[in-house]
Parts: C-alpha cells; sequence; structure tokens
C-alpha cells in the first residue's frame, strides 16, 4: 500500500515514519518543508492545486497527516493547524485517485469537561484556547470534506522523543540540571491537573490501524485513564534518582490544554498561547478498541523512564 505521511519532523510524525517504514507491504513517501523530506511543500503556503500535483505524481492509497503546530501566536497556530488542513482536503479532492486520510487532531478540541469521567467522542467540542480552536478547525474541515477520512484526537502523549517544551521534557532538563549542579530543588508549574497520558509509540500504533482500517468519523487515542500530574511527574523523579524537592508555583494554574504536545513539531520562536482552564482529561476508548482493534501497549512509568533515559544519555 502507498502512503504518503506529512509532518515526519513532528513529535508524533517521527514514530509513525519509523513505524511505517518498518512494515514491508507499505511504500512510504514523505511530504514536508525539510530537506529530509522525499518532497519538499508547505502546506500552509502551497496551494491545493500543486499539492494535487504531488499526489497525482505519488498517487497514495492513504494520506497522513501529522503536520501542524502547538505553540505559536493565534494566526500562526491558525495557519498551521486549519488552513493547511484545508490544502490538504482540496489537493486530494482534485487528485485523480482521491486517497483516504487520516488526520490527526487533539484532545484540546473538546475544552473543559466535566471531571470524573471519560469523554465520548460524541461530546459537544468547545475548546476554550487558540490551539484548540485551530485544531478543531482542521477537523471540521476533514470531517466536511466529503473524503474517505478519519481524524484521530490524541490525548496526553508522553515518552521518548518529547519536545523540551513539553511537560515531561521541561522537567527532565530541569532534573538534569538539578543531579548537574547538586541542586537540591526542581521548580515546575502547578500539576494538579488530571491528564490521560498515552506513549508516543502506541499513538504510531493507532495511526497505521487506521491507516488500514475503514473506520471514518472521529475517535479517541488515549490509555482510557486520568492520572493527576503531580504523580506522573514524582515517576519520572523516581526514574532520575533525584532525591530533592518538586516545587510547584503557587497559582491557581492549571496544566496548558495542549496535549504535551499532541504530535506536531513546536516551534519555540514564537511566544506560547497562555494556560487554558482544563483541569480534567480522560479519554473513552472504546471505540479505539472496536473500530481499529487498537490499546495501549506501553505503561506510563516506562514511558517517563525512557524519557528520562533519553535525557540523561544527550550529550
Amino acid at each position: 500500500m502507498r502512503v504518503l505521511l506529512l509532518g515526519a519532523d513532528g513529535f508524533i510524525g517521527r514514530r509513525v515514519a519509523d513505524r511505517l517504514l518498518t512494515d514491508p507491504g507499505l511504500q512510504v513517501t514523505v511530504l514536508g518543508r525539510r530537506d529530509s523530506a522525499d518532497i519538499r511543500f508547505d502546506l500552509a503556503d502551497g496551494s491545493p492545486g500543486a499539492l494535487a500535483r504531488f499526489l497525482d505524481a505519488v498517487a497514495p492509497q492513504v494520506v497522513i497527516n501529522c503536520a501542524g503546530a502547538t505553540y505559536g501566536t493565534p494566526r500562526a497556530l491558525l495557519r498551521a493547524n486549519t488552513l493547511a488542513v484545508a490544502t490538504v482536503c482540496e489537493g486530494i479532492r482534485r487528485s485523480r485517485e482521491p486517497a483516504r486520510l487520516v488526520h490527526i487532531g487533539s484532545a484540546a478540541e473538546y475544552g473543559p469537561v466535566p471531571p470524573g469521567g471519560p469523554v465520548h467522542e460524541s461530546a459537544e467540542p468547545r475548546p476554550s484556547g487558540p490551539y484548540g480552536v485551530s485544531k478543531l478547525g482542521g477537523t471540521e474541515l476533514v470531517l466536511a470534506s466529503g473524503l474517505d477520512a478519519l481524524v484521530l484526537r490524541i490525548f496526553d502523549v508522553v515518552g521518548p522523543g518529547s519536545p523540551p517544551a513539553s511537560l515531561f521534557g521541561r522537567l527532565a532538563d530541569g532534573l538534569r540540571r538539578s543531579l548537574e549542579r547538586g541542586e537540591p530543588q526542581v521548580r515546575m508549574p502547578d500539576l494538579s491537573g488530571y491528564r490521560d497520558f498515552v506513549d508516543v509509540r502506541d499513538v504510531a500504533r493507532a495511526v497505521q490501524a487506521a491507516a488500514v482500517s475503514a473506520a471514518t468519523g472521529v475517535i479517541n487515542i488515549g490509555s482510557g485513564h486520568a492520572v493527576r500530574a503531580r504523580e506522573a511527574a514524582h515517576l519520572l523523579l523516581r526514574a532520575s534518582g533525584f532525591e530533592g524537592q518538586l516545587a510547584e508555583d503557587a497559582r491557581p494554574a492549571v496544566l496548558p490544554s495542549q496535549p504535551g504536545p499532541p504530535g506536531e513539531h513546536p516551534r519555540p520562536a514564537e511566544p506560547r498561547p497562555l494556560p487554558e482552564p482544563v483541569p480534567w482529561r480522560q479519554a473513552d476508548v472504546r471505540t479505539a478498541r472496536d473500530r481499529l482493534g487498537w490499546r495501549t501497549q506501553v505503561p506510563l512509568e516506562e514511558s517517563l523512564g525512557d524519557i528520562w533515559l533519553e535525557t540523561a544519555c544527550r550529550v
């Protein structure tokens, strides 16, 4: 099966590329902005007609869209997460043989939800900030495109390769500095919120399953469990061997709404959005099990341990 992968340089995209390239049944072509891509193309600036010509040349049966942005100004987020998706959908529609589309969405599209239980795909999305709004815009374009399309709403992704700007990427870097300098404390933002953490390797498996499935609509991809971020942080402390104190900012803030991050490549040079009031996030994952035959395999402790191992070995 011929697959065109968009966004292979991002956190999720790199793992998806690794998994697809090891599948002998798949012929993978990568399209992106960097020199490492097989096809150089900027989805936010390129035209649907130009993309359609690339699609005709490659003739993919499935297009997987992992491209986008997690941080940036509202305008930058809309360009990367909404306008670029419009280009993808229109390019596929204009191609000679429209491919199936698997699009990476985000749990931030749901916005604040009632605490204590999982959120189902049928819940009304109410994003509370620019990131969630821009991701929801992309999802709505995919669902309204008339294409054979599936949106995977990814919850809070963790694991090796976590960007330094993400929650646990930041904590791992802080732990390394504290251990090197003999400091007794690591400071973090408020960690009282609950999140549904899912390993990036499990996400890549879900994307692979989605590509060969006939499922359409929206499917949540998460662990199905809500874990207090503070408890997860202490798992990372334990993996590092740090015996000092984890100090949290004494302010009534919550974790940033964007899942840390949900698969897009962060743009550190741009300003980040303010934290959004989302104290609880838990996925209802029954649809993923029923329609994709997918469930998580990597425990949270292993995900965080691998983040620390990668950070500790970094030169």
